[in-house]
């Protein structure tokens, strides 16, 4: 017979496990920044209590040592970092040691430890490091990747619509003088706001202006065919947003849904609060697309002129987590409909 423990029993093993966890997790944090980083010293301490030895230290390509507690009697660490540094292979023997930090083959640097009785726990704690370094590196890269996309996205005007608008207003300077000169103002704000705005964060307010500055010149330039309706809940005006998500996704929804097709078609842009969330939805009845092409899209796996989903996408999750990011319902001469849900108020997100 078996007996597994009462909700109220105590189990030590399991807050153990759970603190090493929470150490584990403290120190990853710590190594964002690299061997060279602002709190690499904090990640050493950390690592030291991981090991449970007497020394630990971390050192970079150049051979620079972070040292928390008892340094080794009789032991030159720095000639061990220089010994692994160039051979690339373990040095020293137990109880002090140096081995080698590695991710995908590539040496970043060193762990010295002092004080260890088993090698195999600070190889493991060596794997572990050479892992979470790579990853952040691989997540610096992707935030890198993120950030250029935002700069092209900011860059990516349409020449089709700029000529077509620019067209259009030249038509009026004479006929309609007053339409002109209110259109080429609205053109001035457009381009403004995609190129000119230097922070991460805006707000729903803000967002909704630069769309109906454009929408105003979709107009102008699509007449009758293309028709607006724009309702915002004055309670999410004040929501600070990532820059530019909204206004792509009305680009999509006029340049891929509307424009297309000959008919009249209709672009609804809705925002409102729903418990602690702000939504937002763009919807077109345009000419939809399969839902496999969509999620393609979202995947990063689209054509180049899907830049903007896919941007929006990922700094939606980046910000907010993976519940964040856009929803899409589609389908081929169904119009698509793009959800944005985003928390009415998020810590570090401000405009």
């Amino acid at each position: 017979m078996s007996v597994v423990p009462g909700a109220g029993a105590r189990q030590p093993w399991r807050r153990g496990e759970l603190a090493t966890l929470g150490v584990a997790r403290r120190v990853a944090g710590d190594l964002a920044g690299g061997l060279s980083g602002p709190r690499v010293r904090a990640a050493v301490r950390g690592i030291r209590r991981l090991l449970g030895v007497s020394g630990v230290g971390l050192a970079d390509l150049s051979g620079r040592l972070e040292w928390v507690g008892q340094a080794p009697k009789g032991v030159d660490t720095d000639e061990l970092v220089d010994d692994v540094l160039h051979r690339e292979t373990r040095a020293g023997r137990l109880p002090t040691v140096a081995v080698p930090l590695h991710a995908r083959d590539e040496l970043l640097g060193v762990l010295v430890v002092a004080g260890a009785s088993r090698m195999s726990p600070v190889r493991e704690i060596a794997d572990w490091i050479g892992d979470a370094l790579e990853r952040n590196r691989l997540e610096s890269l992707a935030d890198q990747a993120a950030q250029a996309e935002l700069r092209a996205l900011r860059a990516e005007i349409s020449p089709h619509f700029v000529y077509n608008a620019l067209t259009v207003i030249a038509s009026l300077v004479k006929s309609d003088p007053d339409r002109s000169r209110e259109l080429m103002l609205d053109f001035a704000d457009y381009t403004r706001y995609s190129l000119a705005r230097h922070g991460d964060y805006t707000t729903v307010a803000d967002e909704f202006h630069a769309i109906e500055t454009y929408l105003a010149l979709q107009r102008a330039v699509l007449g009758d065919r293309l028709r607006v309706q724009i309702r915002v809940a004055p309670e999410v005006l004040a929501v600070a947003i990532p820059y530019l998500v909204l206004q792509p996704l009305v680009e999509n929804a006029v340049r891929h849904g509307i424009e297309p097709r000959a008919r009249t078609g209709l672009v609804q842009v809705r925002g409102e609060a729903e418990g602690s969330d702000c939504v937002i939805s763009i919807e077109d009845d345009g000419v939809g697309m399969d839902p496999v092409v969509a999620e393609r899209i979202l995947a990063g796996q689209g054509k180049g002129d899907s830049v903007g989903l896919t941007n929006v996408d990922r700094r939606l999750r980046n910000v907010y987590g993976s519940w964040f990011g856009l929803v899409v319902e589609t389908a081929p001469d169904a119009g698509t409909r793009v959800v944005v849900r985003v928390p009415m108020f998020q810590p570090g997100v401000m405009p």
